[in-house]
């Protein structure tokens, strides 16, 4: 195969990018050895095609899934639908299994929630996928997410918004927000979801379930689109504890591909964790948590309230600050946003630069919907764009470099407070689901009603920590969610607290049944 040749109209441009200027003879002998170099493209095009021919993965296995029709789909929550199993026995067998449409299955169509990605179907499943299925599980379909998984709400996915199961004119919250809608609605019992900045635990909170973002690195990323490297994780969604645990169980460890995993990872059976022994267990009140000027004090209170029940069954309860806490959002939101236009946009959802098991049909398939499509964006998306492209070419990557070497003196402020105490807890969103918002995707003026709900989860997104939200109780017929953050590779604790609280509350409730 022979890759396209510049022009020197292709060329001028590139040196205008640059900076550089160039007479008319330095032109003709740059085009030249760019000529010449792109000889070496073509051996690597021709020798991935030679080896990926004889890969038993070349190709998209032939799987039935559907379109659901809106009759089928009342909550917006499905893209697609099927029916995959291995045929394997194992823990997950006869569990069906809903996947968030940022991770591959392989020959399902995937979306992402953008038009950028609409028509791609990955050949390859995704690692969690793989373990899933080798563990028995039954892979229900996809379920829908925001548009390039950027939005605290559910009304971006070009698919159209997903609505809450509590109430039909409510967001899910995202950014996996059908897997949150799905669960809750007991139309699968588990589901997996991706989190950069709370996407896992924000619809968890909204939906009234159980999501877990586990400590960074647990979890192999391999075959999920990104938004930047050391953010992005992928978690459980679940009814109960116990079945988050059972997930991760399931999902945790090394597969040798996610440059994002330390090689050391020991797997554990986290549901060995749930003894509902909790006795001695220091439980740490975030104070900075509270309060926020976007905050429902009603949800404050049930969390506080909720949290101080540790006492009853034989939990330490106290107070801790950490008076980083309320600056760590502004952090994150330096990473994310330099970094996902640097990776997930200019790097055409894979990004260069590191090791790891690469995608290139879908790095091909992105940069070319992603010019085709850009008007489609969501605002969102071109809000991120177009600050991170200014922020990166003013301040040459500057500030994104001050935010990541700001992120020790963040962990180490949490690992203080969890020195002092076992877990931290504090309300996972400051507040309940807000109505969904009239209008296009595509209107600035809606950007306010997706930020806002990551002020406690995203800091966890850039130190690592594990971090669970379960039901803390109902605010106006509404769930509110309490998270609770633990040491990191500690997920055992983190969870072993959640499922003692599911107890102690007799098991969360289930969404009532929607029209």
């Amino acid at each position: 195969m022979t890759v396209p040749r510049p022009s020197a109209a292709d060329l001028h441009a590139a040196a205008e990018h640059f900076g550089l200027h160039l007479d008319a003879d330095d032109q003709r002998d740059y085009l030249a050895a760019v000529t010449h170099t792109l000889r070496s493209y073509d051996v690597v095009d021709q020798l991935y095609d030679d080896l990926h021919d004889h890969s038993a993965q070349s190709q998209a296995p032939d799987r039935v899934y559907r379109f659901p029709e809106p009759g089928d789909n009342p909550l917006g929550a499905w893209y697609v639908t099927a029916d995959i199993a291995s045929g394997a026995q194992g823990p997950l067998s006869g569990r069906k299994v809903a996947i968030k449409d940022n991770i591959a299955v392989a020959g399902l169509p995937m979306m992402n929630g953008s038009r950028a990605v609409e028509g791609f179907v990955p050949h390859r499943d995704a690692t969690v996928v793989q373990r899933l299925l080798a563990a028995g599980a039954t892979i229900a379909g996809k379920s829908v997410c925001e548009d390039l998984c950027c939005s605290g709400s559910s009304f971006t996915s070009a698919s159209g918004p997903v609505r809450n199961p509590w109430d039909t004119t409510r967001e899910t919250g995202g950014s996996s927000s059908g897997s949150g809608a799905l669960v809750a609605a007991g139309e699968v019992e588990l589901a997996l979801g991706g989190d950069q900045g709370g996407s896992v635990r924000i619809p968890a909170a909204l939906c009234g379930i159980v999501g877990l973002k586990p400590t960074y690195g647990l979890v192999p990323y391999t075959g999920a689109i990104p938004i930047e490297r050391t953010i992005d994780h992928l978690g459980p969604m679940t009814r109960t504890v116990a079945d988050a645990a059972l997930l991760l169980t399931v999902l945790a460890g090394p597969d040798g591909h996610d440059p994002r995993q330390p090689a050391t990872i020991a797997p554990l059976d986290y549901r060995a964790a749930l003894t509902g022994d909790v006795t001695g267990l220091r439980v740490g009140i975030l104070t900075e948590g509270f309060g926020w000027a976007n905050s429902r004090p009603q949800a404050d209170e049930l969390v506080r309230s909720a949290a101080r029940r540790f006492i009853e069954i034989g939990c330490t309860v106290g107070e801790i600050s950490v008076p980083l806490h309320p600056r760590a959002i502004h952090v994150f939101n330096v990473i994310i946003t330099d970094g996902a236009t640097y990776q997930m946009l200019e790097g055409n959802g894979c990004g260069l630069g590191v090791d790891g098991l690469y995608d290139p049909e879908l790095m091909a398939h992105f940069a070319r919907q992603r010019a085709a499509k850009a008007d489609q964006f969501a605002s969102t998306i071109k809000a991120t764009a177009l600050c991170g492209h200014y922020s990166r070419n003013t301040l040459g990557g500057a500030s994104y470099a001050k935010a990541r070497n700001l992120v020790p003196h963040l962990r180490a402020a949490y690992d203080r407070a969890l020195d002092r105490y076992d877990v931290l807890v504090m309300p996972t969103v400051p507040g309940t689901a807000n109505p969904l918002p009239s209008g296009s995707p595509q209107d600035v003026g809606l950007l306010p009603h997706t930020f806002g709900k990551a002020l406690n989860t995203a800091p966890m997104d850039i130190t690592g920590h594990p971090a669970i939200s379960v039901p803390a109780g109902l605010v106006d017929g509404l769930p509110a969610g309490m998270m609770i953050v633990g040491k990191r590779f500690d997920d055992a604790t983190v969870l072993r607290a959640a499922g003692a609280f599911e107890s102690l509350c007799e098991g969360f409730p289930g969404a009532p049944r929607y029209p």
